[in-house]
C-alpha cells in the first residue's frame, strides 16, 4: 500500500480462450522466463468483451509447503481497493446519503483543515492531508491492530502538505477517512458495505475485505527473493481498510471493472467523474497512457504483494494481475501484455 508506481503480472500454467489480437506465445515465453529465473510469482487474467482470452499462474501460495499457485489463488490487492471504495462513495451519493461538495469536519474535527476539505477532495487526493504511510515509525506498527481512533490520531498528527484543491498529491489517508465516512453513514462495517453493494450483486465469490492471511482458504503469503523466496511481514488490515485492504483474484478484478464500465455499479455520469484526471489523479482511478490509447485503472502494493488492474474502454479489454513476489518491473509486464495485444514489438528480458 506504500507508494505505488504504475502497473502488472503473469504466469505459466495454462492459457484459455482465443483472441486474434493476442500473441499468447509471447506472453507464455515471458512468464516462463520469469518463472525459471525466480523473477515473479503470481497470476494474470486478460478478458476481451467479457470473455477470457488468457490466464496464467506461476509460483507458490506458500513457499514453505510448496503449495503451487493457480488461477483461483487470492491476493491482497493493495490500493486497487481504492476503485472499490470510490465506487461505494458514488453509490452513497446516488442514494443521497452524502454529496461530493460537503466538507468532512463533522466526521473528523481533529484533522487539520477539515472545514475546507470536501469528500471530492478526498477522492482525487486534492487536500494536503498527511499520508500516515510516510510516518518514520510506520514499519514499527504496521503489523499490529490499530483502532479507528488511533488511525485518526495518526492522520491528524501530521502536517498539512498544501491547501485544499490547490494541487494533487497521493495520500492513503484519504481512503481510510472515506472508509470511516461510509461506515458512519451506513452504520455498518466496511466489509458489510462492500459485500452488500458490490460483491453480492456482481457475484464476486473470491473477493472480500481481508483479515489475517489464511493459506487454507487459497490466500497466499508474500515474499522477497534473495537467493531463495523469503516470507514477508503481514500488514494488519485494520490499517489500510478501504485504501488497501481487499483480497481478490484477477478473474474477479476483471469482472469488477467490466461491470463498473458497463454501468452496473454506478451511473455513467459518476463513472465519468471517476475517470476525470486532474493533476494526475482521478477519483479512485489513474489513467495509463499507451501510444494513443487511454487505459483506466489502478495499481496496488501492500507488503510484497503488487497488483495491477487496467481497462481499455474502446477495446473492452480488461487486464488484471496480482503477484505475491517479484523482482521484475511491472511496467515491463504491462508493456508485454499491451504489445502482445496490439501487435507491437517487445524486447524480452535477459537475466
Amino acid at each position: 500500500m506504500k507508494k505505488l508506481l504504475f502497473p502488472i503480472l503473469f504466469a505459466f500454467i495454462f492459457t484459455n480462450g482465443f483472441s486474434q489480437n493476442l500473441n499468447t506465445k509471447r506472453l507464455d515465453s515471458l512468464f516462463q522466463l520469469l518463472d525459471k529465473n525466480n523473477k515473479y510469482m503470481g497470476s494474470i487474467v486478460i478478458s476481451e468483451n467479457g470473455k477470457l482470452i488468457y490466464s496464467n499462474s506461476i509460483g507458490y501460495d506458500n513457499v514453505e509447503t510448496s503449495k503451487k499457485s493457480d488461477i483461483n489463488t487470492k491476493y491482497r490487492i493493495g490500493s486497487i481497493s481504492k476503485i472499490f471504495t470510490a465506487s461505494l462513495v458514488f453509490k452513497a451519493v446516488e442514494e443521497k446519503k452524502i454529496n461530493l461538495n460537503q466538507t468532512i469536519n463533522q466526521y473528523f474535527p481533529t484533522v487539520k483543515n477539515v472545514t475546507k476539505i470536501t469528500i471530492s477532495n478526498l477522492l482525487n487526493h486534492r487536500n494536503g492531508i498527511y499520508d500516515f504511510t510516510n510516518d518514520d515509525s510506520y514499519f514499527d506498527w504496521n503489523t499490529q491492530y490499530q483502532s479507528r481512533d488511533k488511525m485518526i490520531e495518526r492522520i491528524a498528527s501530521g502536517e498539512i502538505a498544501f491547501e485544499p484543491d490547490t494541487k494533487g498529491e497521493y495520500s492513503n489517508s484519504n481512503y481510510v477517512l472515506l472508509t470511516f465516512i461510509l461506515e458512519d453513514i451506513y452504520k455498518k462495517s466496511y466489509s458489510e458495505i462492500l459485500a452488500q453493494n458490490i460483491i453480492k450483486p456482481l457475484k464476486l465469490k473470491n473477493t472480500y475485505f481481508g483479515g489475517k492471511i489464511n493459506t487454507a482458504n487459497k490466500e497466499c503469503n508474500s515474499y522477497t527473493y534473495s537467493g531463495k523466496w523469503q516470507k514477508s511481514t503481514e500488514t494488519d488490515m485494520s490499517i489500510p481498510l478501504g485504501a488497501g485492504g481487499i483480497v481478490s483474484t484477477p478473474t474477479n478484478l476483471n469482472l469488477f471493472i467490466e461491470s463498473l464500465f458497463a454501468g452496473k455499479i454506478i451511473s455513467a455520469e459518476h463513472l465519468n467523474e471517476m475517470k476525470t484526471i486532474k493533476d494526475k489523479f482521478g477519483m479512485g482511478m489513474f489513467e495509463f497512457p499507451y501510444q494513443d490509447k487511454k487505459i483506466y485503472g489502478h495499481t496496488g502494493g501492500v507488503d510484497r504483494f503488487k497488483s495491477v488492474l487496467a481497462y481499455l474502454p474502446k477495446e473492452k479489454l480488461a487486464i488484471a494481475f496480482c503477484s505475491n513476489g517479484k523482482d521484475y518491473d511491472n511496467n515491463n509486464v504491462l508493456q508485454c501484455v499491451l504489445s502482445s495485444y496490439f501487435n507491437d514489438p517487445f524486447q524480452m528480458p535477459l537475466f
